[in-house]
């Protein structure tokens, strides 16, 4: 709550006429604050907020009683690893983090059930124990599992969908306190809707998944030139379950990175306190403060840093293989593009940093989902290629995202909906053939828009 100039002078001026008569006591009382304020913020720093409230229900039940008695706009959140302002409200914050852990599995069905606060860099232990395994990963685990399908977030792989195509059903608690279970066939409109749902719909409580049997992964990256990478694009995805590369700016190079199923043992686990390829991101991100005046040399150095480069393999459980140790804080911008766009789209970004000699060092990430049925889904309809850009959280990341942003819009692109960018409803409803049956859901479980923030009216025109 902000407090205006004009009333601080009268609540001074009431100040005043309490300590002549004798009142300061009742002005105390009057004045002292009925919760404690906790502001805010998500993982880079980037997005803030002080709300009203942040409340963290411990049961189902009292998370309908909170909405059923919410004077103010409601947002869920998770891990706060969004870099969009998803969350930022001067309402109410909710945490699912009560609401977590395996719930129940069943071995027939190869589906589990999850809490939707659950994180899921505690899932894959959680499913090994069961004989389970998620069928694919985002190569960051920090995010809760309600917020990784309300943003559709993603691994890489042809033939495999984000995380929102791995909901079999979900728990629902809309706006009136509700709780709706949903799947194909029970409420299939909401079911659908709410796989990607933004935290616009309610909150998510509870998450059954399709899975499948516990399984290892092979891990082999190599060093090779961008270009080349792509135009053999076609082959490794192809060849290879999972596939993507990081794509070194202001250079010819790229790493590549790909992940089989194998039967092969484990390879010894690396010491929990190194940094692992953090330290080759710490040693760009050197070179860039030193040489970014000279950018010949800087090229000519990271290009012979890049041939010299090797990696050993990796073997072990799928979900130590996906996830990444990810400890250097970025903001970060990514489009999905139909994915026979996808090296156009990456060889223009790529000049245009060149040409404008854009000021970045982080690596640019190019991966490959498969298409769903979702509406919001950033997937739905054909499979797209995922380019991400990062700058460092002490960057400003403006002017750089301002320059790439309207080369992901040449090509059809669609927003990652938890990563930056300025589209708002009139831009992104013909993006998504499926938009109307979306906001027709969400107007009918929310039709006074409890769970929309600025940022979510501007994205639905409301």
């Amino acid at each position: 709550m902000q407090v205006t100039r004009r009333d601080l002078i009268r609540q001074l001026a009431a100040g005043v006429a309490l300590g002549a008569g004798g009142g300061w006591n009742a002005l105390a009382a009057t004045a002292a604050p009925t919760h404690r304020i906790i502001p805010w913020r998500n993982w880079s720093g980037g997005q803030a907020c002080i709300p009203f409230a942040r409340i963290a229900p411990k049961t189902e039940d009292e998370l309908s009683a909170l909405i059923r008695g919410a004077t103010t706009t409601i947002r869920p959140v998770g891990a706060a690893h969004s870099f969009s302002p998803l969350v930022p409200t001067d309402g109410t914050i909710v945490s699912m983090a009560h609401l977590s852990g395996l719930l129940g599995h069943d071995a027939d069905k190869l589906q589990s059930e999850f809490g939707g606060g659950t994180p899921m860099s505690t899932m894959g232990e959680a499913l090994k124990a069961v004989g389970l395994a998620l069928p694919n990963m985002s190569d960051i685990d920090y995010q809760t599992l309600s917020g990784a399908i309300s943003t559709s977030t993603h691994g890489t792989g042809v033939s495999f969908g984000s995380y929102s195509s791995q909901v079999a059903g979900l728990r629902l608690a809309t706006a009136s306190g509700e709780l709706i279970d949903c799947d194909a066939e029970h409420h299939p409109e909401i079911f659908n809707a709410a796989r990607c749902g933004l935290g616009a719909l309610g909150v998510i409580t509870r998450v059954r998944l399709q899975n499948r049997k516990a399984f290892r992964l092979r891990e082999k990256m190599w060093i090779a030139k961008t270009n080349d990478l792509l135009d053999d694009v076609e082959r490794l995805t192809r060849e290879n379950q999972h596939w993507e590369m990081q794509v070194i700016t202001h250079s010819d190079y790229a790493a590549a990175i790909a992940l089989n199923e194998t039967e092969d043992p484990p390879t010894p686990v690396a010491d929990p306190a190194a940094e692992g390829g953090n330290e080759y991101v710490k040693a760009i991100e050197k070179l860039d403060k030193y040489g970014s005046d000279w950018p010949a040399a800087r090229s000519a150095i990271l290009n012979l840093i890049a041939r010299t480069a090797s990696f050993d393999d990796r073997v072990g459980d799928s979900y130590a293989i996906f996830a990444n140790v990810r400890n250097v804080r970025f903001n970060e911008m990514e489009y999905s593009v139909p994915a026979e766009a996808g090296p156009a789209c990456l060889r223009e970004i790529l000049k245009k940093i060149h040409d404008k000699q854009l000021p970045t060092w982080f690596p640019l990430e190019y991966r490959y989902v498969h298409a769903d049925d979702i509406p919001l889904s950033m997937f739905e309809g054909g499979p797209r290629c995922a380019i991400s850009v990062h700058q460092h959280y002490t960057m400003d990341y403006h002017n750089y995202f301002a320059a790439v942003e309207p080369i992901f819009w040449k090509y059809g692109g669609r927003p990652h909906w938890g990563k930056l960018h300025t589209l708002g409803a009139r831009q992104l409803a013909p993006l998504y053939p499926r938009w109307k049956e979306f906001t027709d859901v969400r107007a009918a479980l929310d039709p006074q828009g409890r769970f929309l923030n600025g940022h979510l009216r501007t994205v639905f025109g409301v």
